[in-house]
């Protein structure tokens, strides 16, 4: 009954004094409303930074140089240079004709600026090798791409991705065009179909030109930046990486217990260590911005005891009419809860729109985007509420509990 009652006396209390409920609950709103939105987002990316890299296949294995832990990323996945890996590396591998490989490639890149007429376009270009289409997926839109006769005679072929093609050459065909690339004339033999850029590799913005032409013109240096690997069945990965592994470390005269010079991943091994970060920034984002609920709780319980003030003589003929000290202090008590969960509801409802629509805009520019209801937020949230209106109303509640009332009626 004293519960009841006291829902239904802070909803009358909420409606009666509007601006005043409004300040003591838009911290909670906001606070709620800010974990919402960073489950709710980080979810959505990490759903959509997974699903960038299963797109690539389950059945890939990455050979990476610079070593590194299990749990962690090679030094050059940070942009720090590491030349441990060659092209002899790679071939070993090929040369073992594992029934198991279905292919394999390699990669360098490089960056210019490409002009023709009065355009010019910032461009990320990669040496690869012949099977590149095979190996990322990928198929041509128009020409071909280069065999692997033009990637030992380091010949000046150029394959352009979709974007750069039409920011080029709009409506006009690209095919036996030339175009510099650190100042050397490339010939155009292919564009490749769009395949929608992603935080791995905008295909679509970039250039490819073969591994050795890239080597020995462009960039002048004798080390591979990275090697992928398709497996015919993802079963297979564990047995090709332990062989691997094995070329790697007798190629770089790597004894039993010293730590390799190189890593060799898998994609279900690349989900495993993004999913783990991902959550630790969800949760230390959640954390930032929990602190505005604490803020927000100072709030209500400063406006609290303001409240009691005003409230002395009810206080005060309530204890008269036989109210137990208890009896005020759950009154009070839920009072606070209750305006805190309505806060909490009101917090978690604007914080899921917030994120609808961030999701929509997201969207609308071009991204694969999922729009996901974090339900641990919205249980968080609405915990997090009560909980901030138990700790923080306690204080008001004891204070008016201990009021007397005889002095408490004679308070004007």
């Amino acid at each position: 009954m004293v519960f009841r009652d006291s829902i239904i006396a802070s909803i009358k209390m909420i409606a009666k004094n509007k601006m005043q409920s409004f300040l003591t609950m838009l911290g909670i709103v906001i606070g709620i409303m800010a974990v919402i939105i960073v489950m709710s987002l980080g979810a959505s990316a990490q759903e959509f930074i997974l699903g960038q890299i299963k797109s690539y296949g389950s059945n890939l294995i990455a050979i990476l140089p610079g070593s590194s832990d299990d749990s962690g990323a090679p030094a050059s996945a940070f942009g720090i240079i590491t030349t441990s890996l060659k092209n002899k590396d790679i071939e070993d591998i090929i040369n073992l004709h594992n029934p198991h490989i279905e292919g394999v490639s390699m990669y360098v890149k490089g960056s210019d600026v490409l002009s023709r007429n009065d355009k010019s376009l910032g461009v990320t270009f990669y040496g690869t090798t012949a099977n590149y289409p095979e190996i990322e997926n990928s198929e041509l839109e128009k020409g071909r791409f280069f065999d692997s006769g033009e990637v030992d005679s380091n010949l000046a072929v150029v394959v352009l991705g979709s974007k750069v093609a039409d920011e080029l050459f709009g409506d006009d065909n690209p095919l036996g065009q030339k175009i510099k690339i650190k100042k050397s004339n490339f010939t155009i033999i292919g564009v490749l179909k769009s395949k929608g850029g992603n935080f791995i590799q905008d295909q679509d913005s970039q250039i490819f030109v073969p591994l050795k032409t890239a080597q020995n013109i462009l960039l002048g240096i004798n080390y591979i930046d990275f090697s992928r690997l398709r497996v015919d069945k993802t079963e297979n990965i564990d047995i090709v990486r332990e062989e691997i592994v094995g070329i790697l470390r007798d190629n770089h005269n790597i004894d039993s217990g010293e730590k390799d010079d190189f890593s060799v991943r898998s994609v279900a091994q690349a989900l495993e260590v993004i999913s783990s970060v991902t959550d630790m920034l969800k949760f230390f984002l959640v954390a930032v911005s929990a602190i505005s609920l604490i803020v927000g709780g100072f709030g209500i319980m400063n406006i609290m005891l303001a409240i009691i003030q005003e409230r002395i003589k009810e206080i005060g003929l309530r204890k008269a009419l036989g109210a137990t000290s208890m009896d005020i202090v759950w009154q009070f008590l839920l009072e606070t809860i209750t305006i805190t969960f309505i806060s909490g509801v009101i917090g978690i409802l604007l914080g899921i729109l917030i994120s609808f629509i961030a999701a929509q805009i997201i969207v609308a520019l071009g991204y694969s985007w999922t729009f996901v209801i974090s339900y641990d937020g919205i249980l968080l949230g609405s915990m997090v509420s009560i909980f901030i209106g138990i700790i923080f109303g306690i204080l008001p509640a004891f204070r008016a509990s201990k009021l007397d009332p005889i002095e408490a009626l004679r308070y004007e």
